[in-house]
């Protein structure tokens, strides 16, 4: 308690550590004013009774870190700019030139491979943009537009998602820990008053036992996440012994920590992003005069709408994310030849090729470890959703597991920063 207190006040007393905690701060209340804009010609009542008991929408909602519930000028939220960075990562696996960029040219070629992706981001917002907006001119929530007014409304809706992006940048480099997670996880966090405001007046006493079940399943999910997000397989490292003179250096031994979820909350970031796409693009094509292309349309909805469709399809998209985003982010190749080159060696294997693929060994096993965890706490809210009935329990289980993932990281970067300032 006393070391908890210590730190505490050490972030008051830093003055640089401070100034990071109060931009973050500063950026989310600026994030949240925006979400409070709302685009021109909006029926309120219609918007409601849209939203109402609509789980695709929910979703979009925490994406935009709730600003497409009041359809403000940042509807679209960090969705566009997370969508390109997924395209941007699947690239790399398919061009040799932007996986060189993205792991091998340093600072300057991740730099220009992150200019690509806020590049990308412009025509994903376009592309959203109008599809939402025919959406809901359609459902009668935006009145009929003009050309002009359309042309506006793309502008101030594609300017509010390239603000957002710029926001969780600036959050990152001068503030603490991810700021596109932190922005998620700002709206999450401001829409629990009204999710509490709505369960006191909905409080029926007959489904106490599901409320019940609910908060277990919630802190059982907490718990496993923090277990998992924690753990570790540390592999034992020696460093040779080099003599320079009088001086001998080396000798000791050491660890290399890999993590059972090295990806942390990205995977469920991504197979929502996946699954969110089609549903958008197949619900502006289901209006279509084409009565072929909307009625292929309304089957994928359809297929998309049935529960067990959706769960299996959501499992398996967090389960290869958690694969691909682990191997994107680390490699075994390059921490085998950065060994070699620093003297160092794990004991009882070869230096080189055999390092490399008994580090790949032990991060496929973890990996899968991982990876099953995190799809099967994904598709958990969906099986007790249909087991109760409670339509709310699959936005709430993938907020939790959000919230909790980016909770772990805030802590753990402010923890490395008062250590950094320790010593």
């Amino acid at each position: 308690m006393n070391t908890f207190f210590y730190k505490i006040r050490l972030i008051f007393l830093d003055r640089t550590l401070r100034a990071r905690i109060l931009f973050v701060l500063g950026a989310l209340i600026v994030f949240r004013a925006l979400a409070t804009i709302p685009v021109p010609s909006i029926d309120t009542s219609r918007l409601q009774s849209f939203f109402a008991g609509n789980e695709f929408l929910g979703l979009l909602n925490l994406f935009s870190g709730g600003g497409f519930s009041n359809l403000s000028i940042i509807m679209l939220g960090v969705g566009p700019y997370i969508t390109a960075s997924i395209i941007m990562q699947l690239s790399t696996v398919i061009f040799p030139k932007l996986k060189a960029l993205h792991q091998e040219e340093g600072d300057a070629g991740r730099k220009k491979f992150s200019q690509y992706s806020r590049l990308l981001t412009v025509p994903l917002s376009v592309i959203q943009g109008f599809s939402f907006i025919t959406l809901l001119t359609r459902q009668g929530v935006i009145s009929q537009l003009s050309t002009f007014d359309m042309v506006t409304n793309l502008i101030i809706i594609t300017a509010g998602s390239l603000l957002l992006m710029w926001i969780g940048e600036l959050i990152t480099e001068f503030g603490v820990g991810n700021g596109v997670s932190l922005l998620i996880f700002a709206g999450i966090v401001a829409s629990l008053p009204q999710v509490l405001a709505q369960l006191y007046f909905t409080f029926d006493l007959s489904q106490v036992p599901l409320y019940l079940a609910f908060v277990v399943a919630a802190i059982a999910i907490t718990f496993g996440v923090v277990v998992i997000t924690e753990a570790e397989r540390p592999i034992p490292v020696t460093y040779a012994k080099r003599v320079r003179g009088s001086k001998v250096f080396g000798g000791v031994s050491t660890y290399l920590p890999i993590r059972v979820n090295q990806a942390g909350v990205i995977p469920i970031i991504f197979a929502l992003s996946i699954l969110l796409f089609p549903q958008m693009i197949f619900g502006f094509l289901a209006g279509s005069a084409n009565a072929t292309v909307a009625s292929v349309s309304s089957f994928v909805l359809n297929a998309i709408s049935n529960q067990w469709v959706y769960a299996i399809t959501y499992f398996f998209l967090v389960f290869v994310f958690t694969y691909f985003y682990t191997a994107v982010t680390f490699d075994p190749d390059m921490v085998s030849t950065n060994l070699q080159k620093n003297g160092a060696f794990i004991p009882g294997v070869r230096p080189g090729a055999s390092t490399s693929e008994y580090i790949a060994k032990i991060l496929t096993r973890l990996t899968l470890v991982g990876a099953l965890f995190l799809g099967l706490i994904a598709v958990l809210p969906l099986i007790m959703r249909s087991i109760t009935g409670i339509q709310s329990l699959a936005i709430g289980g993938t907020a939790l597991l959000i919230v909790v993932s980016v909770v772990i990281d805030l802590i753990k970067k402010v923890e490395a920063q008062i250590s950094a300032r320790e010593y």
